[in-house]
């Protein structure tokens, strides 16, 4: 579905990214993680547009668009929850959803998709009319999703939904996203330093140095490798 091929990003004279290559298969969870600066978040945002390579290719099912705008991207069906979550914080809950919906025309649709998000999360259906502003840092991530789900993505791209929350809101979340690959059919390449939620749910994961891929592999064979018990996994 998504191919990366040799990706130099870089920030003015700064380069981020090193010859970055990965591929992401129609139905996967594919993880990359690594440590904070490693690359990653900016890996995403090659992807998404936001900033683009200098060099290299990004592929989406074949054609190349890495020199479209971050709209088209979106239209194309590719949709990122960016770390620290950028919910509108004035706007209620449902306005967000809503308005995650903006590219979309099909109003019975957008009605089932947010009834079908307040289903998944029960406590947003309870604060529809809430400022998103004012809740939790769970809810708030967990009304980023939704958002993005409103949006019907076939790729769906996550940058550190476990950041800052709770162990047991972590633990919800990995489960949600799980359930949205299995459920729904979401490709999901998902970002992450908790490595170890992120493996358990992966099929794939890579892992990112300074810029640059280091190793790549099944999830479960990262989550049993040595070296990633060390640096990632704290065993």
């Amino acid at each position: 579905m998504l191919e990366l091929r040799d990706i130099q990003t870089y920030y003015g004279a700064i380069q981020a990214l090193k010859n970055v290559s990965l591929k992401i298969g129609e139905g996967e969870i594919v993880t990359l993680i690594g440590a904070n600066g490693a690359g990653k978040s900016t890996t995403l945002m090659s992807i998404c547009g936001v900033t683009p390579p200098r060099r290299g290719d990004i592929l989406f099912r074949g054609e190349p668009i890495h020199r479209r705008s971050a709209e088209d991207i979106v239209r194309l069906g590719i949709c990122q929850v960016p770390e620290g979550r950028h919910i509108f914080p004035q706007m209620s809950v449902l306005e967000n959803l809503e308005m995650g919906a903006y590219l979309r025309r099909d109003a019975d649709g957008i009605k089932r998709d947010i009834a079908e998000a307040f289903e998944r999360f029960p406590i947003l259906g309870r604060r529809r009319n809430q400022a998103g502003g004012t809740l939790s840092g769970g809810e708030q991530q967990m009304l980023a999703i939704s958002r993005a789900l409103l949006s019907r993505p076939s790729l769906l791209l996550l940058d550190e939904p476990s950041l800052g929350l709770a162990p047991l809101i972590i633990k919800q979340i990995f489960e949600i996203i799980k359930q949205i690959n299995v459920e729904n059919g979401t490709t999901v390449f998902l970002v992450e330093q908790n490595a170890n939620q992120a493996l358990k749910i992966a099929h794939r994961g890579y892992v990112m140095e300074n810029g640059a891929i280091t190793l790549e592999d099944r999830a479960d064979a990262l989550l049993s490798n040595e070296d990633v018990k060390r640096a990632y996994l704290g065993i």
